[in-house]
């Protein structure tokens, strides 16, 4: 079925923090890496999310992050007519006001990530509410996600020396001023590679956080940025706190590019030719006795192990992050 809006979004956020499970949100820079994570979540009859950040749209439009969101919009949309699960589309930390505009008049997006928790915090409150009040303008079906509190490490091209914990009665100020559908919280992880590192997560302060919120009467689901290198017993008690979406990133970029490199390092010597004979790519191998094994270097083979392997380590995080088995639409 065609992935849904904001609106649907807003239901499975509902069932996720009556029930505590979370979605996974998928960052998408490359449509088999799209492909896996449908095929991943279908067979586990979890809802999909899944994200792209301004960066993955200029890459896919060619420098043209507006082209780069219609076509991989299209092909969401296109590839998702062929499952029985709801399929989401959230924006992740975005920037650029002109961007946002144009994802609200395309209506592509199930929701969007203002990112300006870089901003000291008047500034935050100003543009995450601007972001909100665009939204209710045009009547966009959308969710806005806002975050407060840095998290170490480099969101695109935002990079944050320091890590900030989020402060419980500054979000209930937040969230109250900004109107946000989703807060993202600073509890102690990080973006990027955790190198092993056990880290050092606060799931007490996601508790406290929920809690101010509830106290005032405000059921904000909360976002968890940064999980990379988080545990599964960690991610299974921050969902217990009111995180409901977890943002996944370098995991995929990682298993993409070690699946290809493992294809690729176990028949080597079908690409490149072995120790005596040219290298003669520019023709071909026309003048030479061996000649390169087209089923080892066609694309689609690599491909179809790359999808493969997406759809594994995703269908394995719907258990984590327990969402396997929930689809509102099946």
């Amino acid at each position: 079925m065609p992935f849904y809006g904001g609106s649907e979004l807003g239901k499975v956020y509902d069932d996720a923090l009556e029930d505590g499970f979370g979605l996974v949100a998928s960052n998408v820079a490359e449509t088999n890496v799209m492909m896996g994570l449908m095929e991943g979540a279908s067979r586990e009859n979890s809802d999909l999310l899944m994200q792209l950040s301004g960066g993955a749209c200029s890459f896919a439009g060619n420098g043209d992050a507006v082209s780069g969101l219609k076509a991989m919009g299209n092909y969401i949309e296109v590839i998702a007519d062929q499952y029985d699960i709801g399929v989401f589309l959230n924006m992740d930390h975005q920037t650029d006001m002109e961007f946002i505009e144009a994802q609200m008049d395309l209506g592509i997006p199930s929701s969007i990530m203002i990112d300006a928790s870089h901003e000291a915090f008047e500034e935050n409150v100003a543009t995450s509410k601007e972001v909100v009040e665009m939204k209710e303008e045009k009547g966009a079906d959308v969710l806005i996600e806002a975050e407060l509190g840095q998290i170490k490490g480099v969101e695109d091209e935002i990079e944050a020396e320091e890590a900030f914990y989020t402060d419980p009665e500054q979000a209930v100020e937040f969230v109250d001023r900004t109107g946000c559908d989703l807060l993202a919280i600073s509890v102690g992880t990080q973006h990027g590679v955790a190198k092993g590192k056990d880290l050092e997560l606060r799931p007490d302060l996601a508790h406290d956080i929920r809690q101010a919120l509830r106290d005032h009467g405000l059921d904000t689901p909360l976002v968890l940025h940064g999980s990379s290198g988080v545990q599964p017993d960690q991610l299974q008690e921050m969902l217990q706190h009111g995180i409901c979406k977890v943002n996944k990133d370098t995991r995929y970029q990682y298993e993409y590019t070690r699946t290809a490199y493992d294809h690729y390092r176990e028949d080597h010597e079908a690409i490149v030719p072995p120790e005596g004979v040219e290298d003669a790519r520019d023709t071909f191998f026309n003048e030479t006795e061996w000649s390169p094994n087209k089923d080892v270097f066609d694309p689609r083979v690599v491909g179809r192990k790359i999808r493969d392997r997406v759809a594994d380590v995703h269908a394995d995080l719907t258990h984590v992050s327990g969402s396997a088995g929930r689809s509102r639409y099946r």
